[in-house]
């Protein structure tokens, strides 16, 4: 296992973090994923065999940017 750090612009509120929270979760190989709303960041503990690219994926596909 691994964690990754994503930075996301967009999220305002905790619909924002549930929503994202859900999709990174819904990720085969994610074991967990914490998201902060006052730091925009989510946290993400998963199988070193999941690309950042489907992480980056995920958050997108729920209409937020990944920064870093």
């Amino acid at each position: 296992m691994v964690k990754k750090t994503l930075k996301i612009e967009g999220m305002s509120c905790m619909h924002c973090v549930n929503a994202v929270k859900n999709a990174l979760d819904a990720i085969e190989g994610v074991e967990s994923a914490e998201v902060d709303l006052e730091t925009k960041t989510a946290v993400v503990e998963a199988a070193d065999t999941v690309a950042d690219e489907t992480l980056r994926a995920a958050v997108e596909g729920e209409g937020f940017t990944v920064v870093q």
